[in-house]
C-alpha cells in the first residue's frame, strides 16, 4: 500500500502562551482569533501587536498561522471586517478560517491570493459542498464533525479542495452551523461566537445533549491513509498545558504512523475529558455511550495533570530551546495593503420601500396539517413527506445531505416533481445543483444563515428567486439587507439538527419549558418551546421591503394552523396570542 504523506497537525491557540506551547509541542500550524469576528470571543485572543508578534514567531519556526473569522457578519460590520482582513493580510497570516459566505466573497474579491478555509460553521459535509465552496474561492473545507470513516475517505478522494478534520476536543451535539438554541433561548448567538452551551444543561433529569469529547487517536493510521490534508485539535479555551500535552501526543502518533496506546489515551483523558472520549461519529456507533458530563474526578485529574505539566516545562511565556528548530522557516511574499477593500451597501430603491401585497408561504410537518385555502402562495412539505395529492407545491430540502444520502434524495426529488412539486427551499449551498437538476424553482431557506446583503446577493446570483433571512436578525438588521427577501414570521423554529438519535419525544429543562422533538429525513429536530411570532410587526416588514412572510408548522393541529394563517393573512392580528411566544427584537 502506498504510504501517504503525513497530514498537517493543527493546534488551537487561545492565547500567546498557548500558541508558544503548540509550537514547542510540534504543531505544523496553529489557529487563533483576533479582537473581532471569531467564535471564541471568551478566549484571551490576540490584540494587533500580539498578532503580528505571534505570526512572526510561528513563521521563524516553520509553523503556519490561520486566523478565525468564523462567525456570521452583519451588513454594518463588513467594512470593519475588511479593514481587519487587510491588517491580517499585510501581517503575513497564512490563511483565514471564514464562516460567512458574504464576507468570504468580499475577501476573495479584494485579496485573491489570501487562502480561505471554510469554517465548519459553513456546514460543509459533502463533495457537493466542497465543489461549491471552491467556486466561491475557498481552498480548504473544515468538514462537519459528523462524518464517518467512509464519508471522510470519499471526501478526501473526491473533493476538489483540501479537507480538514477535527480529531480531538469538544463536540457540539447539533450539526455545525445548524444550532440556534443559544440564540433563541437566551439571546446569545452561537453563530456570533456567544454560545451559552444549553446542550450542557439538564433535561428530563439527565444530560441527553451533552457529548463526551471526541478523540480519534486510535484511528491515526486510517486517517493518514485517507489522504486528509489537516488534522485539527479543538481547544482555544484550554490552557497552554493542555495544548502542549495533547499536541505532543498526536505529534508522536503521526510521526510514528500509529494508533494511541491505552496509556496515551489515559494521558489524554487526564488532560481533559467528560467521562472519557467518543469516536461515535467516525465509527457510526451513535448511541448513549457518546454522552458524557464533566465530573469532579475529571476536574481533579486535569488539575493534577496540568500542574505536573507546568512544573515540567516551566513558564509558558518563555521561548526556550525546547522549540523544534529543525523545521524550515516560512517565507511569506511581501504584501501590500489594499485601500480599495471596502463595502458600499446598496441603497434600497424607491420601489422596494413601497408597500406591496405580502406573499405568504408555509411549511408543514405532515400532509394532515395542510390548509389549502388560497391564502398561501407556496405550501412546503419536507422532502421525505411529499406525496401526490397532498395539497403542497413545494419541498424543503434537508439541511444536511451527507454523500450517503444523495441517492435517496435524488429519487425523492424526482418523485416530488412527478407528483406536482415546483418549488424547493434550499438549506445548504451544496444542494443548489441538486435542486436545479430536477427543475425546481429555488428559494433560500433561513438555514443558509444569511446575515448580510452580500450573502443574500450571492444566493440570488445562484438562481434563487428570494432568500429567507436568519431568524436571529433584529428588524433594523432586516431592513439593512437589500435583496428579494423573506422572513420567518411564525413557528417553533428548530433549535438543533441532531445526527445522533435523541430517542425522546420531548425535552423538559429545569424551568419546566418543554422542547418537542420531531424526526425529518432520518434526523431528529429539537424544536423551540415557544413559537416565534411577528404578526404585530407586519407594518414594519412592509416598510423594510420584506415581501415574503414564512410560517413554520410543526406540532400544531390543522385547526390551529388555519387560525394562525388567518391571523396573519387577514392583517388584523396585533395582539399576542394566548400561548407564550418569542417576539422579534425591534
Amino acid at each position: 500500500m502506498e504510504q501517504k504523506p503525513l497530514p498537517e497537525l493543527l493546534a488551537p491557540a487561545g492565547s500567546k502562551e498557548a500558541a508558544i506551547a503548540a509550537v514547542r509541542a510540534g504543531a505544523d500550524a496553529v489557529y487563533l482569533g483576533g479582537t473581532m469576528l471569531n467564535a471564541r470571543m471568551n478566549a484571551k485572543n490576540f490584540g494587533d501587536d500580539e498578532m503580528r508578534e505571534i505570526i512572526a514567531f510561528c513563521h521563524r519556526h516553520g509553523v503556519r498561522v490561520y486566523v478565525t473569522l468564523n462567525i456570521s457578519v452583519y451588513d454594518r460590520e463588513l467594512n470593519g471586517a475588511l479593514r481587519y482582513v487587510d491588517f491580517l493580510y499585510v501581517s503575513g497570516v497564512d490563511a483565514l478560517i471564514v464562516a460567512d459566505l458574504g464576507l468570504a466573497s468580499l475577501i476573495a474579491t479584494f485579496f485573491p491570493d489570501l487562502p480561505l478555509h471554510a469554517s465548519t460553521q459553513a456546514s460543509g459535509h459533502s463533495v457537493a459542498c466542497a465543489q461549491r465552496l471552491k467556486q466561491l474561492g475557498f481552498c480548504r473545507m473544515v468538514c462537519a464533525r459528523e462524518l464517518n470513516k467512509e464519508e471522510t475517505d470519499r471526501l478526501c478522494k473526491q473533493s476538489p479542495i483540501e479537507t480538514e478534520q477535527f480529531i480531538h476536543g469538544a463536540l457540539c451535539v447539533s450539526q455545525s452551523g445548524q444550532c440556534l438554541a443559544s440564540a433563541m433561548i437566551g439571546g446569545r448567538s452561537g453563530n456570533r461566537g456567544e454560545c451559552a452551551q444549553p446542550c450542557r444543561m439538564q433535561y428530563n433529569g439527565k444530560y441527553p445533549l451533552s457529548l463526551k469529547d471526541s478523540a480519534l487517536a486510535k484511528h491515526i493510521p486510517q486517517l493518514i491513509q485517507s489522504g486528509v490534508t489537516s488534522l485539527k485539535i479543538e481547544g482555544r479555551m484550554k490552557s497552554p498545558a493542555y495544548v502542549f500535552g495533547v499536541v505532543s501526543i498526536y505529534r508522536r502518533l503521526l510521526d510514528g504512523r500509529r494508533a494511541a496506546t491505552d496509556d496515551e489515551m489515559n494521558r489524554l483523558a487526564e488532560l481533559f475529558s467528560r467521562g472519557g472520549f467518543t469516536d461515535g461519529y467516525y465509527t457510526s456507533r451513535m448511541d448513549g455511550e457518546m454522552n458524557g458530563v464533566r465530573s469532579a474526578s475529571d476536574k481533579l485529574a486535569t488539575a493534577k495533570a496540568t500542574s505536573m505539566q507546568s512544573e515540567a516545562y516551566g513558564n509558558w511565556h518563555k521561548l526556550t530551546e525546547k522549540i523544534d528548530l529543525s523545521r524550515t522557516e516560512i517565507t511569506v511574499p511581501a504584501r501590500m495593503s489594499n485601500p480599495q477593500a471596502s463595502y458600499a451597501p446598496k441603497k434600497l430603491n424607491g420601489s422596494s420601500k413601497k408597500s406591496k401585497r405580502p406573499v405568504f408561504t408555509a411549511r408543514f410537518a405532515s400532509p394532515g396539517q395542510i390548509v389549502a385555502d388560497g391564502a398561501l402562495s407556496i405550501i412546503y412539505l419536507p422532502l421525505d413527506k411529499f406525496q401526490r395529492g397532498c395539497g403542497a407545491n413545494g419541498v424543503v430540502l434537508p439541511p444536511t445531505l451527507f454523500d450517503r444520502d444523495i441517492e435517496r434524495a435524488e429519487r425523492l426529488m424526482e418523485e416530488a416533481r412527478e407528483n406536482g412539486a415546483e418549488h424547493a427551499l434550499v438549506c445548504n449551498i451544496g444542494h443548489i445543483d441538486l435542486a436545479r437538476r430536477h427543475g425546481f424553482i429555488l428559494h433560500g431557506d433561513y438555514r443558509l444563515n444569511i446575515f448580510n446583503s452580500v450573502a443574500a446577493e450571492l444566493y440570488i446570483n445562484e438562481g434563487m428567486r428570494d432568500v429567507m433571512l436568519a431568524p436571529e436578525l433584529t428588524l433594523p438588521q432586516i431592513r439593512d439587507i437589500s435583496a428579494p427577501k423573506s422572513a420567518v414570521v411564525y413557528g417553533r423554529i428548530p433549535l438543533m439538527l441532531l445526527t445522533k438519535p435523541l430517542n425522546e419525544s420531548s425535552l423538559t429543562d429545569r424551568t419546566g419549558a418543554v422542547f418537542p422533538v420531531m424526526r425529518e429525513f432520518g434526523y431528529d429536530l429539537l424544536l423551540n418551546s415557544v413559537p416565534f411570532y411577528m404578526a404585530d410587526k407586519q407594518k414594519e416588514l412592509d416598510e423594510y421591503g420584506v415581501r415574503g412572510r414564512h410560517l413554520i408548522f410543526t406540532v400544531e393541529s390543522r385547526r390551529e394552523c388555519a387560525e394562525i394563517i388567518r391571523s396573519y393573512t387577514d392583517g388584523q392580528a396585533t395582539a399576542l396570542p394566548r400561548t407564550p411566544v418569542r417576539r422579534i427584537k425591534k
